[in-house]
């Protein structure tokens, strides 16, 4: 197994780390990029969303099918084989000269775009020790924080400076530098144990871990965590665009610089787990995140910045740490137990905006935050469970010795 400090623990988690900057620069690079199409192909500002949520629905939905075959056929061979997809897909999404052919491209690019993060935590489980998986889940959710800022400044600034067509090439040539640097670095799998392919043992497997109350605990705490979390940033660009800010729309895509917060957060999950429970950080990353929304509401642009500074150090510091929970605490087929997190990760993110738009229409920005109390408040209240339930089994464990 795997440990940490080692040099192949840093050539793989540094590929992953990677890997995971290519998905999310790809998944978020058409935000910025929404007006232009809109103009473009003479489409409303709603079907121009369409290029963005399409995507996230398939993946979403993709995320179900390859954890399952993974477990049976493997992880690298599938994440480099999706990887590939994905910069083809978007090499061709430069070459594309109307709506619908975008559209369907990145549908597909959706599919694409799951195999990574479906599979990426299950590698770590295979092939770390539980040490090493506990630091190196939060070192490759950071590569998830800096795609997402690093996707939607290219599609900001490139698609400015050289046009929608030209932005798509710019980020297949930066996804297949991404793919050959993964391919190189990431070691082959030497513990993964295959299991055979039938549709009821997945079932079954699913239905296993939605029957497991500590995941299906913490799967609830990464939906309903990021239910709040990408929507709050929806809202917060309305705010920002008004008076008495008055902020353009590239200085609102700079916004998103707020992650790198978050990317400090997720690499620094793994040595706090070293001292505390999971639960106990998880709890912790959203009791932060909570302040984080408070201070939002101060009448500075500087205070809405140091706020989501904190908000984004809060959530991922909780994320990465229930993303690693769940590989820990999956009794069999982690890469299905890590894609169904994944599944309610992403189904929250679709959702959230439909909860929060009554709080927003009823009082602004401070509705929004109002909102997002309750259901950070439900976040808590969850992590504080599953440290009683930890608790329970420890005292159980104390009975029968």
């Amino acid at each position: 197994m795997i440990e940490v400090g080692s040099s192949v623990f840093w050539r793989g988690t540094v590929a992953l780390i990677i890997g995971s900057f290519m998905i999310f620069a790809n998944v978020y690079v058409t935000q910025p990029l929404l007006p232009m199409i809109a103009n473009e192909f003479s489409i409303t500002p709603l079907q121009a969303s369409g290029s963005f949520t399409i995507t996230t629905l398939t993946l979403g939905i993709s995320l179900l099918f390859y954890g399952p075959i993974s477990d049976a056929l493997g992880r690298k061979g599938i994440m480099v084989m999706t990887m590939m997809g994905i910069t083809a897909t978007t090499f061709c999404l430069s070459l594309v000269q109307n709506y619908e052919s975008l559209l369907a491209l990145r549908a597909l690019q959706g599919f694409f775009l799951a195999g990574l993060p479906a599979i990426a935590v299950a590698y770590l489980g295979d092939e770390y020790t539980p040490e090493a998986l506990m630091v190196a889940v939060g070192l490759y959710i950071s590569g998830n924080t800096l795609g997402g800022i690093g996707g939607r400044l290219i599609g900001g600034f490139v698609g400015e400076w050289l046009g929608r067509s030209a932005t798509f090439g710019v980020m297949s040539a930066i996804s297949l530098f991404c793919l050959l640097a993964f391919y190189i670095l990431l070691p082959k799998s030497q513990h993964f144990e295959p299991k055979p392919l039938r549709i009821g043992h997945i079932v079954m497997n699913m239905k296993g871990h939605l029957q497991n109350r500590r995941l299906l605990t913490c799967y609830l705490i990464g939906g309903f965590s990021f239910f709040i979390f990408i929507n709050q940033y929806s809202y917060v660009t309305f705010v920002l665009e008004a008076s008495p800010y008055n902020l353009t729309a590239k200085y609102v895509g700079l916004l998103f610089l707020t992650y790198l917060s978050g990317t400090l957060g997720s690499a620094i999950s793994g040595k706090l787990a070293k001292r505390w429970s999971q639960p106990n950080i998880m709890v912790l990353g959203t009791c932060i995140f909570m302040l984080g929304s408070l201070v939002t509401l101060g009448d500075s642009l500087l205070a809405i910045i140091l706020g989501l500074l904190i908000n984004s150090f809060g959530f991922f510091l909780c994320h990465s740490t229930a993303s690693g929970f769940v590989s820990r605490n999956a009794t069999h087929a982690k890469a299905s137990a890590s894609s169904l997190y994944l599944v309610f990760y992403y189904l929250g993110a679709s959702l959230g905006g439909f909860y929060l738009d009554p709080f927003w229409q009823a009082d602004g920005w401070t509705g929004v935050i109002i909102g997002s109390w309750f259901v950070l408040g439900f976040v808590v209240l969850a992590g504080i469970s599953l440290i009683r339930q930890k608790s329970a089994v420890n005292e159980l464990s104390s009975d029968n010795a």
